[in-house]
């Protein structure tokens, strides 16, 4: 973050805040997505949570530290508002076929098709866990937080985060396994390919990272 730059924010500095925008629009932007699964929501979500930065500019702790955490807050808490209908709108990213294996070396196709299949997999069950679960999944592993910094955008203690975040994962692990055991599809694992309860959620939605605009 520019040196005073939450002090700028903090005095209505306009051109202060727009550096603010700028540098996390699309973070807000993607975790939006994440919690809400639509792209127009998401929009909406971003739009209402800088206005609310703004309008509560003035109860910003003095300091330098990112500010990132503070808006992932409040765009949780839009998305929660939001997006009642949670389950309704993530349903979509099942129906969506998974992404077409990009052409490569045979000996990387494998791989690919694999890893399509595990994502696959991830995105249809992700709706299915609890709406605490999503959030710290959605802060810490794809938007990158740490605990410390989910703490403070959801509110809870930093060992709330540490247990929350170690069930989600091995949640989304284990319904993701039963979903491709249930195709049938389950893909062979290959020699240095990570284990653990880790090894799905670490999977990024790669769809979050388009531009729709």
């Amino acid at each position: 973050m520019t040196e005073g730059l939450r002090e700028r924010i903090r005095a209505g500095d306009r051109e202060a805040f727009a550096e603010l925008y700028e540098e996390h629009a699309r973070s807000v932007y993607n975790h939006a997505f994440r919690l809400t699964g639509d792209w127009s929501v998401a929009e909406e979500v971003m739009g209402d949570t800088f206005l609310d930065a703004w309008r509560g500019r003035k109860q910003l702790e003095p300091g330098d530290a990112t500010l990132k955490p503070w808006l992932l807050g409040v765009a949780t808490n839009k998305a929660r508002n939001a997006n009642r209908g949670l389950g309704r709108r993530l349903a979509f990213l099942a129906r969506r076929p998974a992404p077409a294996p990009v052409a490569d070396f045979a000996e990387e196709t494998a791989g690919r098709i694999d890893d399509a299949r595990q994502l696959a997999a991830v995105r249809e069950v992700y709706g299915r866990l609890r709406r605490g679960e999503q959030e710290v999944l959605a802060l810490c592993v794809w938007s990158g937080l740490d605990y410390a910094q989910a703490a403070e955008a959801m509110g809870i203690p930093v060992g709330t985060v540490r247990s929350r975040l170690s069930r989600a994962r091995a949640r989304l692990r284990k319904l993701a396994e039963q979903r491709l055991a249930e195709e049938g599809k389950e893909p062979p694992r290959r020699r240095g390919e990570v284990q653990g309860e880790a090894a799905f959620a670490a999977l990024p939605f790669q769809e979050f990272q388009e531009d729709p605009r």
